[in-house]
C-alpha cells in the first residue's frame, strides 16, 4: 500500500516537474533571457594526490541548483537553469542542449559559448573527443537527421565556417594558405544591420562524415600552448558557425539563419598560471577580450543606452548573440577543486549576472538574400514601368505631333488642290 502511494507521488512529481520546466521554458523564450548550464568537471588525479578538496556539493533531487563551500565554511548557493554533475557524461549535456540547437532549423539564431576558467573542460564540452564527442559535433549530427526527416516539408543547406580571434586577430581556420600570408579579417555591419566577416570560407557539408573532416581540419590550426594550469590550453577563442538556409516546399517561404558555437579562451589570473613571454602576451589579450564581455554584460544587465560591443572582437562578432534577435546558451564550466575556489566563485557570480540579461523574444530570420533579390526585381520592375510609361508618354506626344501634321498637310494639301 505505503510503495503504491509513493509510487504515484513519484510519478505525480515527475510531472509536475516536466510541466514546471515547460512553463519556464515558454518564460525565458517570452523574456529572451540567456539560458546558462553549469558543468562541473571531476576531481583530477593530481588534486586528488595533492590532497585538494571538493568545494561543490551537488541537492540528488535538484538539477538546477548548486552549492560551494566557501573557505569562511559557508556555503554559497547558486542556480541555473540546469546543473551537471562531475559523473555527467556528454550525452546527458546535450539531451539538455538539442531542443536549443535544433531550433535554428526553424529559421531563429542560435548563439552556444563556454566559459571558465582554464582546465575546466570547455573545449571537452564544445569539441569532445573522436571516441567522446562535444556539443559540436552532436549538434551538426542531429541538424541532420533533423533535416532528413523533414524533408518531405523542408529543404535545407548547411555551411560551416571556423575561426579563432588569436590577440585580436581574426584568423580562418578552414582556409588553405600554407603558401600565402593570411588574409586580413574583420568584423563588419551588413546592411542589414548584423554582424558579418567578409572574406570567411563558407564550406558546405552534406553528412556527418564531411563535417568530421572539416571540424578536425580546423582544430588541427587552432592555436594551443602549454601552461602551468592546462598542458594543452587553448590560447584563442574558437567560433564555429553553421548557416542553415531552409525552403519551405509547401509555402516557398524561406529562412537564413545562423548557429555560433563557441569554446572561449579560459579565464585566469596571470600570476597563477606562471606565463611569461609570448604566453603573457596571450594571456594578456585573452583576459582583455574576457573583460570586455564582462563589461557587455554588466551594460546589458543594467540597461544601459551604450553598450560597449566594440571593445574587443569576441564581443563585436557575439552583437546580436548577447543582445540582439537570438537564442542563446551559455555553459559555465566550474572545477570543484579547493585550490580553485576563487576562480569558480568569480566564474559562477559571472553567470548569474548573464542569466539575469532579458533581450526579448528571439524572432525567425527570413532569408534576407531573397528578400533583397526581391527588393531588387521590384525596384527594377518600378524602374521598368517608369521607363514604359516614359516610351508611351513620347510615342502619345509623337502621335498628337504627327495628327497635328497630318492635319497641317491636309490644308496644305486642301490649298494646293483649290489652287489648281
Amino acid at each position: 500500500m505505503a510503495a503504491t502511494k509513493l509510487g504515484t507521488l513519484e510519478k505525480q512529481y515527475l510531472e509536475e516537474s516536466s510541466e514546471r520546466k515547460r512553463l519556464y521554458n515558454e518564460v525565458i523564450e517570452l523574456k529572451g533571457n540567456i539560458r546558462v548550464f553549469c558543468r562541473c568537471r571531476p576531481l583530477n588525479q593530481a588534486e586528488i594526490a595533492n590532497g585538494f578538496a571538493s568545494v561543490a556539493e551537488f541537492e540528488p533531487t535538484q538539477e538546477n541548483e548548486l552549492q560551494i563551500l566557501s573557505s569562511d565554511s559557508s556555503k554559497k548557493h547558486f542556480k541555473f537553469d540546469h546543473v551537471f554533475k562531475p559523473e555527467d557524461g556528454q550525452e546527458a549535456v546535450f539531451a539538455q542542449t538539442k531542443p536549443i540547437v535544433t531550433s535554428v532549423l526553424d529559421g531563429y539564431n542560435v548563439c552556444i559559448f563556454a566559459y571558465g576558467q582554464t582546465g575546466t573542460g570547455k573545449t571537452f564540452t564544445m569539441e569532445g573527443t573522436p571516441e567522446n564527442r562535444g556539443v559540436n559535433y552532436r549538434t551538426l549530427e542531429e541538424l541532420f537527421r533533423c533535416s532528413e526527416s523533414k524533408s518531405h516539408l523542408m529543404k535545407f543547406e548547411l555551411s560551416v565556417s571556423m575561426l579563432e580571434v588569436y590577440n585580436e586577430k581574426i584568423r580562418d581556420l578552414l582556409v588553405d594558405n600554407s603558401n600565402q600570408p593570411p588574409k586580413k579579417l574583420e568584423v563588419k555591419q551588413s546592411a542589414e544591420g548584423t554582424q558579418e566577416v567578409p572574406g570567411l570560407v563558407e564550406a558546405q557539408v552534406y553528412n556527418t562524415d564531411g563535417v568530421w573532416d572539416l571540424l578536425k581540419k580546423g582544430y588541427a590550426v587552432r592555436s594551443v600552448g602549454s601552461t602551468a594550469a592546462n598542458e594543452q590550453s587553448s590560447r584563442s577563442h574558437c567560433l564555429l558557425r553553421v548557416t542553415v538556409k531552409g525552403e519551405n516546399l509547401i509555402n516557398g517561404q524561406r529562412t537564413r539563419s545562423h548557429l555560433w558555437l563557441v569554446d572561449l579562451a579560459g579565464s585566469e589570473r596571470v600570476g597563477k598560471v606562471e606565463v611569461e613571454g609570448e604566453r603573457l602576451k596571450e594571456s594578456q589579450f585573452i583576459n582583455k577580450s574576457l573583460s570586455a564581455l564582462g563589461d557587455v554584460i554588466a551594460a546589458l544587465a543594467s540597461k544601459t543606452s551604450h553598450i560597449p560591443y566594440r571593445n574587443s572582437k569576441l564581443t563585436h562578432m557575439l552583437q546580436n548573440s548577447l543582445g540582439g534577435d537570438c537564442k542563446t546558451l551559455m555553459f559555465v564550466q566550474i572545477s570543484p577543486s579547493s585550490a580553485d575556489l576563487g576562480e569558480t566563485l568569480c566564474s559562477l557570480n559571472f553567470a548569474s549576472r548573464v542569466r539575469g540579461i532579458e533581450s526579448g523574444p528571439a524572432r525567425k530570420q527570413a532569408d534576407v538574400s531573397e528578400h533583397l533579390k526581391s527588393k531588387q526585381m521590384a525596384e527594377k520592375l518600378k524602374h521598368e514601368e517608369k521607363e514604359t510609361k516614359k516610351l508611351q508618354d513620347n510615342v502619345q506626344s509623337l502621335q498628337l505631333r504627327l495628327t497635328a501634321r497630318e492635319h497641317i498637310c491636309r490644308g496644305l494639301q486642301d490649298k494646293v488642290v483649290r489652287f489648281n
